[in-house]
């Protein structure tokens, strides 16, 4: 998305995200998965997943604070350049299954607390 070779993102539970300011629009990939873009810019801010509505996956430079921010799961890495890596404890060669969503949120929060 960016001429990269990582995309960061975070999955925020949608009870705890919310737009501050600002019209985002969709943009981008125009299938079932909302990608919601700056209406300026065009730069990607957040995605609604179809079928996985309890997050929101978005840019972590958007947040105000850092040092949360360490990878703890990789994805798509059957895409990913053979140099790249990151020190994230998971890693999927697409997206996780999502029966595995659950397990990974829970594995994240005791990690955190």
């Amino acid at each position: 998305m960016t001429a990269s070779a990582f995309s960061l993102s975070a999955a925020i539970p949608t009870d705890g995200f919310r737009v501050s300011g600002g019209e985002p629009v969709i943009g981008g990939l125009h299938g079932p998965s909302r990608h919601y873009f700056c209406s300026y810019c065009m730069s990607w801010l957040f995605t609604r997943p179809e079928g996985l509505d309890f997050f929101v996956n978005m840019r972590p430079t958007m947040l105000d604070t850092r040092g949360w921010d360490e990878p703890f799961i990789e994805t798509c890495t059957a895409e990913k350049l053979l140099w790249a890596s990151t020190p994230a404890k998971h890693s999927y060669p697409g997206f996780p299954p999502p029966e595995d969503y659950q397990r990974l949120i829970d594995e994240y929060a005791a990690q955190r607390a």
